[in-house]
Formats: C-alpha cells, structure tokens, sequence
C-alpha cells in the first residue's frame, strides 16, 4: 500500500469515529455537553468496561458495613450501549454472596477508567472526570436477555469465555432506581431511569 493510500486510510478511519460523536480525530473521548446530564450518565456507562460494586456486607469482621469491589461491566457491544451493565458472575464471589442475602447495591463508573481524564489533565476527583453512581440492585437474567449480556460481556471481555467451566457462572444486570452523576461544578446532579434509558448514547445528526 502506498503511502498516500495509507494516508487516506487513516483519514477516513479518523472522521468515521469522529461522526460516532463518541470519539474526536485522535482518540480521544468526545464527551456529551454538561448540561446533557442523562446523555453524559448514558455516555460513561458505556465507555467503562469496568465499575467498582458496593454491596452490604454478610462477612465477618464487616457484617452490615459497605464492601466495594470490583467487576467487569458491559452495558453492549462497543457502539450500541443500552444503559444496563451486564456482569458475569460466580456464587463463589465474595460480594456475589452479599448479594444473595441483600440484592442491594451502588455502581461506580469514571472516565477516570479511560484515557480522557488523563488527556485532559484531570485529576481522578475533579467534577471534570465524569463519573455516574448507579443505585439499585443485582439481578439474574435469562433467556433472550442472557444470550445478549453474554454478547455485550464477551465481545468487551474475551477473556471470560476462558474462565473456569466449573464455578458456574452466570449472567446478571445492574436494575437501576437511581443515577447520579458529576461531570461538573456545582454539585451532584441526578437522573431517574426514565431520562437515562430515553437519552440517546449518539449525537443526533442534522
């Protein structure tokens, strides 16, 4: 290939991701305006494919005390986010346990994950780093909604068709009540289920 092909190539490789309205020539992350809260919240869940999960304790010496761990999320394949962080789990998991007593929980997810807060120069907690607490709770799914969990989990994760066949795994969704979100100064702004689920993940084109 010549290297005025090449170059060609990669300029149209730059202007497919810049139209995505996900990403701006270079790779870097184009994030929602701040004033698009339920956007930005939609936009986060899909750039991290992972979240730290607190979950309410059953394990001595912190039974009742908040336990935050971390789990490998996907809310869709890359490109076609839907809003709902699919995990891949074990009973035998430490925080899976909690959840078997207390269904219960809170999500984190940063951009801070990404490389955008670093090519900003943001730090981890400035409101610039976008980040979206999730509230509600943990639940297995089945049929139809597992074949795609499956498809979001393992396309983003490949490495978990490898994993042990014998822990017997299973496939769950974040069901969200509440989502926070701070991307901003002035303070934590909050979105229902409603406007997140009813934003769009793209720019609308006109």
């Amino acid at each position: 290939m010549s290297a005025s092909i090449r170059a060609a190539c990669v300029l149209l490789l730059g202007l497919l991701w810049t139209s995505s309205g996900s990403w701006s020539a270079g790779g870097r992350v184009r994030i929602p305006p701040h004033d698009q809260v339920a956007r930005v919240a939609r936009f986060v869940a899909h750039q991290c494919d992972w979240a730290s999960m607190a979950t309410v304790s059953t394990h001595q010496p912190v039974v009742g005390r908040p336990f935050s761990n971390a789990f490998s999320v996907s809310d869709g394949p890359e490109g076609s986010g839907t809003g709902v962080p699919y995990m891949y789990l074990t009973r035998m998991e430490i925080s899976v346990q909690d959840l078997q007593v207390n269904p219960e929980a809170s999500l984190s997810m940063s951009l801070a994950q990404t490389n955008y807060c670093r090519q900003q120069g943001f730090d981890p907690q400035s409101p610039l780093c976008a980040h979206i607490i999730l509230s509600g709770s943990v639940l297995e799914v089945n049929g139809t909604e597992a074949e795609f969990a499956k498809k979001s989990l393992f396309s983003r994760h490949p490495e978990m068709m490898e994993w042990p066949s014998d822990h017997d795994w299973f496939f769950c969704k974040f069901n969200i009540t509440q989502v926070w979100v701070l991307d901003y100064f002035g303070g934590v702004k909050t979105v229902s289920p409603e406007e997140y689920f009813q934003a769009s993940l793209h720019r609308k084109q006109h």
